[in-house]
């Protein structure tokens, strides 16, 4: 037989454990896990001392794009994505111009095709005004899923409401991502609060009855509707022990940032290089979020990479924005978590593969299997490394992990068979295509 790539010597993670494999891929596509010694290809990797993952997915990523190229741009996110061995992301819709169109859609699939180094979703933001169209707009090629804003955004994008919320979950059938903080708790509270105040204030403000507001309103209406739903970047005890209950209806995202950091320290340390939303919480939280990791609440974990300028993270608090770079230092934190004992490598393929792929609907990708999109992240398990700024590949130049030592690396992404990034080097221009997903 005669391959186009050919990966030898490799461990592999399937779905049904680990185990030495040499793959084919033809056309794209995974054709063999088991390619005979004779056989060749145009391109042969050698992968000795390597664990191949089923590629890598990162679910929840503000690319920026269309907006400032100076900030973020799928050219620039994508890339940063692939050095650090992600092979699909799904990008957020609260762009400038927002993602809520048609055209805006037709735009968006224009620049990924052209410009895009990874396969992408994108996500189409629920409005007021686009509500009735939901149904045909979710179908269209490339979307993910509707995503609405219940709490902690601006313009026509939040719909904070029951019966706006209600309205959107019974506009189509397919899954429906949701920040679900409580707007109004939100504002209610923040007249306690100034300007200027510690960073700290960030998580007493946007505090925890904030987050499981939102989650029980939602979860309340997606019973009544029928309609599943996804709750992203979940970050409280009392959310996670409630939604194990309502498995039948939600399906849970965690951010590597709640599993990885918590305050004070974080706040003490980074200042408003630690300020995202929901907040980084107390050590409480922190640990249910890998207690739920551990006995299977949680889905998908992702980044919810928000890139801003370092200058508008530094201003002072409530007036400083936020988001945190994060779709390039993912894996990296992931695997040194592998190494640390906190999770096995086949549960975070599971939260970073297979399970994003389970929640959104793509049936090609999430695992090593004859059939799927060849899609691999390869990654040396003993290799130690520590990040920085100057490794970030986003223009913006900072990750909240700067001089992080972790073990385990991400050595190669492999992308419908092409080898786009090795040894911390892109490899080959944009070749990236939106994900198929099940309508």
């Amino acid at each position: 037989m005669h391959y186009d790539l050919i990966i030898r010597h490799g461990i592999c993670v399937f779905a049904w454990g680990e185990a030495s494999a040499d793959l084919g891929v033809k056309n794209g596509r995974i054709e063999s896990l088991s390619v005979a010694m004779a056989d060749t290809a145009d391109h042969v990797f050698d992968a000795k001392g390597l664990h191949v993952l089923p590629g890598m997915i990162d679910a929840h990523v503000h690319l920026r794009d269309p907006g400032d190229p100076e900030i973020e741009s799928v050219a620039t996110g994508t890339r940063a994505a692939a050095l650090g061995g992600i092979t699909t992301v799904l990008d957020m819709p609260n762009t400038a111009p927002p993602i809520t169109s048609s055209a805006a859609l037709a735009a968006k699939r224009r620049t990924i095709a052209e410009k895009s180094f990874i396969d992408m979703g994108q996500y189409i933001g629920a409005t007021r005004e686009n509500t009735p169209e939901l149904a045909r707009l979710e179908l269209e090629p490339g979307v993910c899923a509707v995503k609405v804003f219940a709490g902690s955004s601006t313009g026509d994008l939040m719909i904070e409401d029951d019966a706006g919320i209600e309205a959107v979950l019974r506009s189509g059938h397919r899954r429906v991502a949701f920040h679900s903080e409580d707007e109004y708790r939100l504002q209610e509270r923040r007249p306690q609060f100034e300007v200027g105040q510690d960073y700290v204030n960030h998580m007493h403000w946007r505090d925890s009855e904030t987050a499981f507001r939102g989650t029980r309103r939602i979860v309340a209406l997606s019973h009544k509707t029928g309609r599943p739903v996804h709750i992203l970047h979940t970050s409280t005890s009392g959310e996670l022990a409630y939604l194990k209950e309502h498995r039948d209806v939600a399906t849970v995202e965690v951010l590597v940032n709640h599993l990885t950091q918590y305050a004070p320290e974080c706040y003490e340390r980074l200042g408003g290089l630690a300020v995202m939303n929901p907040p980084i919480r107390d050590k409480q939280h922190h640990d249910a979020s890998w207690e739920a990791l551990r006995d299977g609440r949680v889905d998908v974990v992702s980044s919810d990479h928000a890139p801003h300028s370092l200058e508008a993270k530094c201003r002072p608090w409530l007036q400083c924005a936020s988001g945190l770079t994060g779709v390039q230092t993912i894996l990296p934190l992931m695997l040194d978590h592998v190494n640390a004992g906190r999770l096995s490598l086949s549960r975070l393929t599971d939260v970073m593969s297979s399970g994003p792929a389970r929640v959104y609907g793509v049936p090609d990708k999430g695992r090593i299997a004859v059939g799927y999109d060849a899609d691999f992240s390869l990654v040396d398990m003993r290799k130690k490394r520590t990040i920085t700024n100057d490794w970030i590949a986003t223009p913006v130049g900072w990750s909240p992990f700067d001089g992080v030592e972790v073990t385990g690396w991400p050595k190669a992404t492999i992308v419908r068979g092409h080898i786009v990034m090795q040894d911390d080097e892109i490899c080959e221009g944009p070749k990236g295509r939106l994900v198929h997903f099940l309508p």
